[in-house]
């Protein structure tokens, strides 16, 4: 068997399955102009291809000689191309077995198929971009709201590599004053200023922190809000969740109990991506099946991003409305007053006594009055202190960025507690490299060929 090597030239189709106006063949290496060459004719008779110039012509089948597409064929020459190697790109038309012919004979004249991600592989191994700038690319492939492609194109653009950048330097900082002190302490450098190394050290903590915790925000931009809509039964959750998604996706009727399990749907609002979730009431189960529907209620409650309590305004507020508020008041939660369309009769004082301090939206699910404020509050409530609090910094949306950055604060947490406790400097260096090394791995230094091949093997294979 071969073994794949970054010498190889490689080539995959780097457009979606299925017909489209235009399709690509994407073709890397040394030899990406020789095996495109022997393939395309251009129109005019040229034969030589020049860099970054787009030339119009035919791909031939090397089997008989005959057409098999027009195309335009781009060619892009080392260093100044995606993967910093020879790219060759014929565009041709988008369906399956133009393509598929195309791409059979390239391979036929020595170029070999693509794994997944191995264009983005080569580029950060040549140096275009560093490890999150790669991930970046398949974020960006993959962004379904507009702030999570957002965050995407600026990590891409660099952003979260500055960022990590600015730390390590400061932590490189601290390690040079440290190790200047152990590597001539016979030399007139002046003593170690531990106030100043802890005050920096502090500095570092922050930023670290500061990017631990923004993972909970690019969770949901990646993945979107979980919001639950949950309250006892018979107060109209599915007709909210109805509603809100602008469709009869859950079954309504005047029975109580009707919706026994989770119901989900997705919707964008605000440029957000919302899962709502309509669940069982919660209520005393009175056969298995409710029983169920109420423990797939309550693990609701405990993974939402935001929790919508409904009340049925046209009723008094009842001994289980009361209940809820225990299950959820450890939890982000806004109330939802339904049945706006029929008398009211729970009071603005009765509803501030059930839930304390809690923001409520007055809306008829049934007739859609209010429904509008309520998306705009649900956004609100969804994204507080996240987007807004934090223009100009970065936020991770990658487990394995968390990962590494929580390694380093607790190295970076060690050393201050060694720098109060006056512990030998050679210690405390040591725990610095370790911050060092694990933000490192973020950017891609030291990171082993089983975690390239695990990030890069999201990708799809043309990219």
């Amino acid at each position: 068997m071969t073994i794949p090597s970054e010498l190889d030239t490689i080539a995959a189709i780097s457009t979606p399955p299925g017909e489209s106006g235009i399709g690509i063949v994407r073709v890397s290496g040394p030899e990406a102009v020789a095996v495109v060459s022997r393939l395309f004719r251009p129109k005019g008779g040229r034969r030589c291809l020049e860099s970054h110039r787009v030339y119009y012509g035919e791909i031939l089948d090397p089997a008989d000689g005959g057409v098999i597409d027009e195309v335009l064929v781009l060619f892009m020459g080392k260093p100044r191309s995606y993967t910093r190697e020879d790219v060759v790109e014929i565009q041709c038309h988008g369906g399956f077995l133009v393509l598929g012919r195309i791409l059979e004979c390239v391979l036929e004249q020595g170029a070999r198929l693509a794994e997944p991600g191995e264009f983005t592989k080569r580029a950060f191994l040549n140096g275009r971009i560093d490890l999150v700038q790669a991930e970046a690319v398949i974020e960006t492939i993959r962004a379904r709201t507009e702030a999570g492609l957002r965050v995407a194109s600026e990590q891409l653009r660099g952003r979260l590599s500055g960022e990590i950048g600015e730390v390590r330097g400061l932590l490189l900082g601290v390690l040079a004053e440290i190790e200047a002190g152990l590597d001539f302490p016979e030399e007139d450098v002046g003593d170690v200023d531990a106030g100043g190394i802890e005050r920096d050290l502090e500095r570092v903590d922050s930023r670290l922190e500061e990017l631990v915790l923004s993972f909970d925000q690019g969770r949901v931009l990646r993945e979107g809000a979980l919001v639950g809509i949950v309250g006892r039964a018979n107060v109209g959750k599915s007709s909210l969740l109805n509603a809100v998604v602008g469709d009869e996706r859950a079954i309504v009727t005047r029975v109580a109990g009707t919706t026994r399990d989770v119901i989900e749907e997705t919707v964008r609002i605000c440029g957000l991506m919302l899962r709502i979730a309509d669940t069982a009431g919660l209520r005393r189960w009175r056969n298995e099946v409710e029983k169920e529907g109420v423990r797939r209620t309550r693990r609701v409650v405990e993974e939402a991003d935001l929790l919508l309590v409904v009340v049925d305004g046209s009723r008094r507020l009842s001994a289980e409305d009361r209940r809820i508020f225990d299950l959820v008041r450890d939890r982000r939660y806004m109330v939802v007053l339904n049945k706006l369309d029929l008398p009211r009769r729970v009071t603005v004082e009765e509803l501030g006594s059930a839930f304390p301090g809690a923001e409520a939206v007055e809306v008829s699910a049934r007739t859609g009055e209010g429904i509008g404020r309520l998306r705009e509050a649900v956004c609100g409530r969804a994204m507080e202190g996240w987007v807004g609090g934090r223009e100009g910094r970065s936020v991770i949306m990658e487990a394995r960025h968390k990962e590494k950055l929580e390694e380093a604060a607790g190295a970076v947490a060690r050393a201050r507690k060694g720098i109060q406790g006056g512990v030998f400097p050679e210690v405390v260096a040591v725990e610095i490299r370790s911050a060092l090394e694990r933000l490192g791995e973020i950017v891609g230094e030291g990171v082993s060929e089983e975690v390239l091949d695990e990030i890069f093997g999201r990708f799809c294979i043309g990219k």
